[in-house]
């Protein structure tokens, strides 16, 4: 089959541009290549590529950043979707669009989860960002994939565990307080990336959680995390209203893979395997390339 990846050099998109080109002919594309918020650009992208998928990872995921750049985030988090979805009806294909975490209010105390069908009330402006997104998608077309995935990291781009690590390894002895009382299930790109392939090859259509097993806490997983890659720190666990940021997060983000269990298709081990299989990766990686940044 033929693909195109929009945002194809983040996190997701770079994973999925890995996997699906084992068997696919994939067009992993970034902003730069291919302006998703741009209609007729688009339209001229899919119509000379004739896709059987377009894989939507462009997004933007900015929580903080979307509260006061309200414009290029709802251009990029429901505008791009829209054009999306007009192009799948009008040229066929089916769209795969990656969702949040962030769509839920957070008020069930955990360990409860959500499921797809719960009741949506997204807390900032990202949050409200993806679930229009959601909603323009299927308005449009029938012909879609949904995914719902939450914390993500990959060896790629910035994120949250790459963060604490640069944070460590410039001053180990410092105390760095770390939220302890949002909870959510880390997922690694690489895995969702096999998940999409899986709903790909099984036909899925419709709204999917695809998240780790288990859940944790910001500061369990920065402390499990720089465990794994035997670095000394000194991590003090927080509260949300000791550590405020721009944009109101979900105090409970666990999402439960519900329908892919159903369809008996669910490929997403538990947080902490992902986590130790991802240190054995590229921990040697991480730390020449973050030791490198701080120089």
């Amino acid at each position: 089959m033929k693909i195109i990846i929009t945002g194809g050099k983040g996190q997701v998109g770079s994973e999925c541009d890995q996997i699906l080109r084992r068997e696919h002919e994939v067009a992993a594309l970034d902003l730069k290549e291919l302006d998703v918020t741009d209609l007729s650009a688009l339209e001229k992208v899919v119509k000379r590529l004739t896709p059987d998928i377009i894989i939507n990872c462009a997004a933007y995921t900015n929580v903080d950043g979307c509260e006061s750049q309200k414009k290029p985030a709802w251009d990029l988090n429901v505008n791009a979707p829209k054009h999306l979805a007009r192009c799948v009806e009008k040229y066929g294909g089916l769209l795969i669009h990656i969702s949040t975490d962030y769509v839920f209010d957070g008020k069930k105390p955990p360990p409860l989860f959500y499921v797809e069908d719960d009741e949506t009330h997204p807390l900032s402006y990202y949050g409200k960002t993806k679930l229009e997104g959601e909603k323009v998608i299927r308005e449009m077309t029938k012909k879609h994939i949904i995914v719902r995935t939450s914390w993500i990291y990959s060896i790629k781009r910035d994120n949250f565990l790459k963060t604490m690590l640069k944070l460590v390894l410039k001053n180990p002895q410092k105390e760095y307080r770390v939220v302890d009382d949002q909870f959510g299930s880390p997922t690694w790109a690489y895995r969702l990336g096999l998940q999409i392939a899986s709903l790909i090859e099984t036909g899925g259509r419709g709204t999917y959680h695809a998240t780790s097993e288990g859940y944790c806490t910001w500061y369990e997983l920065a402390s499990f995390f720089l465990a794994k890659m035997n670095l000394p720190h000194a991590l003090i666990p927080c509260s949300t209203a000791s550590y405020p940021t721009p944009a109101v997060r979900p105090k409970n983000s666990i999402l439960e893979n519900q329908r892919l269990k159903k369809a008996k298709i669910n490929l997403m081990r538990h947080w902490q395997d992902d986590v130790n299989q991802f240190v054995s990766n590229f921990r040697e990686q991480l730390i020449n390339e973050t030791k490198g940044g701080i120089e």
